[in-house]
């Protein structure tokens, strides 16, 4: 099943005649249950399609499917629908809310899409199991390390069952072991749920675990392999 399908994509930022060209052309498909990075040079392009992936962004031109449906013509609160229901994100700065503890961080997701406390406490406890975080339920980002902060991102991203994560260079503020700690933890999700993982990254570690790699430069792709 495709669950991500870009097509001829470009993506411009600036007024006409002083527009930077992030994405000339782009055409990429993920496939369910891929586990790959779209890696290059800063300015790229990689952050860019991730965004774009994500209905965070709009297109300048070209066509995009997210899980099926096209994002071009939809409008704001359609696209915001599609985020909370099919979409999970991981930031390299983790993105949490300062003042909610790791449970209701990772609930959050689940609150706005209207469940109910006990299907929120039971899919919310199933998360922090998975992502090896239990009797942390109650602490708070500023009382967690840099890894276990990640570890509740990817928790909230995963609680909702979504199609898609995309995660964008999630090992950038992690030292080496956590960061292998991290990216065994989402390959293990990958592979026993069968959920799509798109990275952007620079990080070499990410390309080692990657099982397929889109190499973009100046926008345009350079290079697309596949174990």
């Amino acid at each position: 099943m495709t669950v991500v399908k870009a097509e001829n994509v470009v993506k411009d930022y600036g007024p006409d005649g002083q527009a930077v060209h992030a994405l000339r052309g782009v055409n990429l498909e993920f496939r369910g249950g891929d586990f790959a990075a779209i890696a290059g040079p800063s300015g790229s392009g990689k952050s860019t399609f991730l965004h774009l992936a994500g209905c965070l962004d709009t297109l300048t031109a070209g066509t995009m499917s997210v899980g099926g449906q096209d994002v071009a013509g939809m409008s704001k609160k359609e696209l915001a629908l599609l985020r909370r229901l099919k979409i999970g994100f991981i930031f390299q700065a983790y993105n949490l809310i300062p003042v909610l503890s790791a449970e209701e961080n990772i609930g959050f997701p689940l609150t706005l899409l209207g469940e109910n406390r006990k299907e929120i406490r039971n899919r919310v406890g199933k998360a922090l199991r998975e992502v090896g975080l239990e009797g942390m339920e109650k602490r708070r980002p500023g009382e967690m390390s840099g890894g276990q902060q990640q570890r509740v991102a990817i928790a909230r991203a995963l609680v909702k069952k979504p199609a898609l994560i995309l995660a964008d260079e999630p090992t950038a503020n992690l030292d080496s072991t956590i960061g292998r700690e991290i990216l065994e933890l989402m390959l293990d999700l990958n592979q026993r749920e069968g959920t799509t993982f798109i990275f952007s990254t620079h990080d070499a570690m990410v390309m080692d675990y990657a099982r397929r790699i889109v190499h973009l430069r100046d926008g345009q792709i350079e290079s697309d392999e596949s174990e």
